[in-house]
């Protein structure tokens, strides 16, 4: 029986050109609400309305609206205005699996019209089948049904219209005529549907990997042919028997978003057999074994029983740490420090205007020395000074020339910014040597002191890869830090970049830009450095190329600009896991020195990985501007695969030892193409740690 709702639907049709085609009012109806769809339920203005009891009838008035509305758009078949829906609505809010007054849910409308743009959006929402059809002939029977009762109430209107005489009840009677009509149409078009379809076909592709040492990774493709109904779920059997019987375990995936599955809990050393079947509203078609047939979970440690590198690293590192402050803490400078006034303590060689400044507070100009800047970002805002200026405090005004070992001292110091006071007593103690570098980095420790207590900020974020300088004598040391929330500060303000660039009138020439000038034109730069910096690889297996470059008084290895963390690589699958025997063969190519696989070989087309590693090689040779043939005699680092953490690891393509590393005035034969970089091995090793 159709419910109210169904007949004030009908009540509220409005005129339309004949044809065969859903009631107006429906149509209207969701066309209305486009507009509102953008409308967050906060933004109505609250005065306007009693209390929260009334917004909240007022927010389901509009969620009853919409569902009506997404059931009357997948009837239409309207797939633009379904996927809309679908975006600015979320699943609970359109009661996507609520099923209507004639039982059925928005999917068993898209799939029994096979429809299947708009079930596959449906799916990937989140939405299910009617709980009312639990066999395939209480589905036939709920549809013979619905086809009866249209068609009977199509019958009565009929009548109804042909005996009565012309007037505005009739004409009622003819638009109701009509909406009974169309639904009549629809119910027997679902039901020939039902009725045509076949169960699906074994879906296309079963890939078959493995994952860890007690998991395996399936991933699957859909049936080359649905037979006229869209797939709805997939089931994954596994057994130790290539016969599956007796079946260790089954999975049902009715999220349909991303077709794979892992298989959690397994035995390592156990071969396990897979397999995938698909299912429509017809019920399960066919399984489709995997490739390779059976998979064993492991992974490449087991080949020598070797333990995590980092294993312990981290707390052993704490407990130095702990230790170092054990010590130090009884020393007189060591006991607990309140907040000190961040005022400087000037020697003796000080010129006589600090006497006439005794706070401190940023510098406007630079003067010859060593500084340390902090640049704070929002989006497109920065933190200046009140007199809008780059916060800029001094470090040494008779330094120089800054050396390379104490900027690197400092990007470590960047790993403790909460450890600074304590530092900074640690190194008091130790003057008494009078020792150049102490002082320099004792007067580093200030300088950070006080740009903390200036800006009322205790982690100053990143520092920059390498210091700006000027001809005038200028060392700046950038630190870079985003800011997530709207936070205000005493001592600094929010401007926009761009307004910072323009209003900054420059002290310098154009040939002979201060470093600060340089700074300012450089800003976006480093922020692109800076956020790129921090960006996480997607999960999988990398190849990664080492090349460094040597110095005097240092060694920079060769990284992408647009993720300057990660070595040069490309991504060889999105397994991150090296199983024992693909780990094995890379041990057994290693071991007879083969070049590394760059032309295909016959009797290795069945290994995967060799696959896989032909593609990858090839591509990073590109990527870095390198022959092909030149990659012959690059070599796999063999010792281990590098894991970062659980979803990311790295198999390195080393170049002849000779090549490894570029000393000072060697040329290099070929130069990667724009788009790198090379960092200071130390600045690398600390963003790989972030």
């Amino acid at each position: 029986k159709m419910t109210q709702q169904m007949r004030d639907l009908q009540l509220a049709q409005a005129r339309k050109p004949p044809g065969p085609s859903s009631p107006n009012a429906a149509k209207r109806l969701y066309r209305n609400l486009s507009g509102k769809f953008r409308v967050n339920y906060t933004s109505f203005d609250e005065g306007s309305l009693v209390g929260r009891g009334e917004k909240e009838k007022l927010r389901k008035s509009y969620l009853f609206q919409s569902n009506a509305a997404l059931f009357e758009a997948v009837e239409l078949q309207d797939l633009d205005r379904v996927q809309e829906m679908l975006k600015h609505y979320s699943p609970e809010e359109l009661d996507l699996n609520t099923p209507n007054s004639e039982g059925l849910l928005p999917l068993d409308i898209a799939i029994m019209t096979n429809n299947a743009p708009i079930a596959r959006a449906l799916l990937q929402a989140g939405a299910k089948e009617s709980p009312h059809f639990v066999s395939l002939e209480s589905r036939s029977l709920h549809l013979s049904t619905l086809v009866r009762e249209a068609e009977q109430r199509v019958n009565e209107l009929m009548a109804q219209v042909v005996n009565e005489a012309p007037n505005a009840d009739c004409s009622e009677k003819e638009k109701q005529l009509k909406a009974w009509e169309w639904r009549f149409r629809l119910y027997k078009r679902m039901k020939a549907g039902f009725e045509h379809a076949r169960v699906p076909d074994a879906p296309s592709s079963v890939q078959l990997s493995v994952a860890s040492s007690s998991s395996l990774q399936v991933t699957f493709w859909e049936p080359l042919s649905v037979n006229s109904a869209v797939v709805t779920k997939y089931k994954v059997e596994w057994s130790c028997s290539p016969t599956f019987s007796p079946l260790l375990g089954e999975a049902v995936i009715d999220k349909l978003k991303d077709l794979h599955f892992t298989i959690q809990g397994l035995v390592s050393g156990t071969a396990y057999h897979v397999r995938v079947s698909a299912y429509n509203m017809k019920g399960w078609g066919p399984p489709q074994a995997s490739m390779p047939p059976f998979a064993i979970p492991s992974n490449w440690r087991e080949y020598d029983g070797r333990a995590p590198r980092r294993r312990g690293q981290a707390e052993a590192l704490d407990h130095l740490l702990g230790q170092v402050k054990t010590v130090h803490q009884h020393c007189i400078c060591h006991e607990p420090c309140k907040n000190q006034p961040q005022s400087r303590k000037h020697s003796v060689s000080k010129s006589l205007k600090h006497l006439f400044h005794p706070g401190s507070k940023f510098l406007k100009t630079l003067k010859r020395g060593l500084y340390l800047t902090a640049i704070f970002y929002k989006d497109d805002n920065i933190l200046v000074t009140h007199e809008d200026q780059i916060p800029v405090v001094e470090i040494d005004d008779t330094y120089s020339c800054l050396l390379m070992q104490d900027f690197l001292w400092l990007t470590k110091v960047s790993c403790m910014w909460d450890e600074i006071l304590w530092l900074r007593q640690c190194v008091t103690v130790s003057q008494s040597s009078c020792s150049c570098i102490l002082q320099t980095r004792f007067k580093m420790l200030l300088a950070i002191s006080q740009m903390q207590g200036l800006l009322g900020i205790q982690d100053l974020g990143q520092v920059f890869f390498e210091p700006i300088k000027d001809k005038q004598g200028n060392i700046l040391i950038v630190t870079l830090k985003e800011v997530k929330t709207n936070q205000t500060f005493e001592s600094v303000r929010w401007v926009p970049i761009c307004k910072l660039q323009t209003s900054r009138k420059s002290v310098s020439s154009p040939e002979e830009p201060t470093a600060l000038d340089t700074l300012l034109i450089s800003i976006q730069d480093k922020l692109a450095y800076h956020q790129r910096s921090s960006h996480a690889l997607s999960p999988g297996l990398y190849l990664g190329y080492l090349k460094l470059c040597s110095a005097v008084d240092q060694i920079r290895v060769l990284v992408p600009e647009q993720l300057p963390n990660i070595l040069c690589h490309v991504k060889i699958r999105s397994n991150p896991n090296i199983s024992r025997e693909e780990w094995e063969w890379l041990q057994k190519m290693a071991s007879v020195e083969e070049p590394v696989p760059t032309e295909p070989e016959t009797d290795r087309s069945q290994n995967p990985l060799f696959q896989e590693l032909q593609v990858a090689i090839k591509e990073l040779m590109t990527l870095v501007n390198i022959p092909l043939q030149e990659a012959k005699d690059f070599r796999l680092y063999s010792q281990e695969v590098l894991d970062f953490g659980d979803q990311v690891s790295f198999l390195l393509l080393l170049p002849p030892s000779d090549d490894v590393c570029t000393a000072p005035g060697q040329n290099n034969p070929y130069t990667p193409r724009s788009g790198f970089l090379t960092l200071p091995l130390q600045i690398f090793e600390l963003g790989e740690e972030r």
